[in-house]
């Protein structure tokens, strides 16, 4: 009775738990990427920047606001007759006028910080974009060099019972039986560190996703299609090009040669022109009114701007200066994972598809003739090892194609012409 009403809640409670904690479904890279660029709470950042270099520019191109002044006093008369006293008021409204091509030049320079904000949030994606794919794929990658290496661990462990059960004399057989326990630790620890760099992946991609860190995540790897690189002398064109680097320090560039002429046109003061009125009150004279149309610019005495279009000077100076070196390390860097990405290609295509399931159903079959006596203790054990060491060569080199390919299509702005996904 009491084995009847431990089953029976057991039964009850174990459906909860798992509704509780559903296994999630797997999920593409794609639709990772997807969720990523939906959810990433850094991309807010990036776009509120557009917003406020958009609403800055909104206010560059305008004029500066009128100013109204009003003065109100006593007005006294004094003679040796008589005395007066009265009221006296004045007012002013004055509108600043810049010098012609002023505030063209400063919507000029707001339209640059616009394209740079703009440029800052397309670099961000398309590299969050590439990082999610890296990390999606390395975690589906480690997971199954884990998944490998458990497998040849337990085939270590099993045949070390039988072993252990077959009483054996002698001291081959004891050498035997630990050569198969130092292989399954090298296994376990084989497996261990690719569950640790699966954690790590599974972390950086939660934070990414703007998920909890421990959310569970099931990567569906799909084949990677590496498609013939162009050559060196086109990538090159097109990373000179397109290249969000280089495209900021051009805009950057330009902007400053805008600042440069700002800081040589604000050498002429503005000066401000307006209306004017004063009224003066007394008992025994009549109201006296006075108005006009004032002027008032600064005396450039001490301040005549020359510091100021100096200093923007020696800043475009440093612009160009930071383009050209942009540009020496753009070209280190097309022609460097240009190299990488040829040379883990070529090692591609040298493997077929199914390289790592022939490997492993080499590994299965050596374990059942290494039990039925058909091969030697080495061979067995060279084919596991050999095994899991095929396994993390062809993934390596698939990540690092991909991530060179990626690279690549940073640098050359061309998102999607070197490596793609089968679906």
């Amino acid at each position: 009775m009491r084995f009847f009403i431990l089953s029976s809640l057991l039964l009850a409670v174990v459906p909860q738990l798992h509704a509780a904690d559903p296994k999630p479904a797997a999920s593409s890279i794609s639709e990772l990427v997807g969720r990523t660029l939906a959810g990433n709470p850094e991309i807010r950042f990036y776009e509120a920047e557009v917003a406020a270099a958009k609403a800055a520019r909104t206010t560059a191109g305008k004029p500066s606001n009128p100013e109204l002044s009003l003065q109100i006093g006593n007005n006294q008369i004094r003679n040796t007759d008589s005395r007066s006293n009265g009221l006296a008021f004045s007012a002013e409204l004055a509108q600043p006028i810049e010098w012609p091509g002023r505030l063209g030049l400063r919507k000029a320079i707001a339209n640059r910080d616009i394209a740079m904000a703009e440029l800052g949030l397309e670099r961000f994606r398309f590299h969050l974009a590439a990082r999610v794919r890296v990390l999606a794929f390395t975690l589906a990658a480690q997971q199954d060099l884990a998944n490998a290496a458990n497998d040849v661990a337990a085939r270590y462990a099993s045949l070390r019972e039988v072993m252990v059960q077959r009483e054996p004399a002698g001291i081959a057989p004891q050498l035997e039986i630990a050569t198969i326990e130092a292989a399954a630790l090298v296994a376990e620890s084989r497996a261990a560190k690719a569950g640790v760099v699966v954690q790590k992946a599974l972390l950086e991609l939660n934070q990414l996703m703007g998920r909890r860190a421990d959310a569970s995540l099931i990567v569906k790897r799909d084949p990677l299609d590496t498609k013939p690189a162009p050559e060196l002398l086109s990538l090159l064109g097109a990373a000179m090009k397109n290249h969000y680097e280089l495209r900021t320090r051009r805009a950057e560039l330009e902007q400053q040669g805008f600042k440069v002429e700002l800081a040589k046109n604000e050498r002429y003061p503005a000066f401000t022109v307006g209306p004017f009125v004063q009224v003066q009150n007394t008992r025994s004279l009549d109201d006296q009114t006075t108005a006009g149309i004032g002027i008032s610019f600064p005396l450039p005495f001490w301040k005549t701007g020359k510091a100021e279009v100096t200093a923007a000077e020696a800043r475009q100076v440093q612009a160009q200066a930071t383009l050209a070196t942009a540009q020496r390390e753009v070209e280190r860097q097309v022609t460097e994972h240009l190299l990488l990405y040829q040379t883990q290609r070529a090692r591609l295509a040298v493997w077929k598809g199914d390289a790592a399931a022939k490997f492993s159903d080499a590994a299965a079959l050596a374990d059942r003739h290494f039990r039925l006596g058909a091969v030697p203790m080495s061979t067995f054990v060279e084919l596991q090892d050999k095994y899991l060491e095929a396994v993390d060569a062809i993934h390596n080199t698939q990540a690092e194609a991909l991530e060179s390919a990626l690279s690549l299509e940073e640098l050359t702005g061309a998102p999607g012409s070197l490596v793609t996904t089968k679906n």
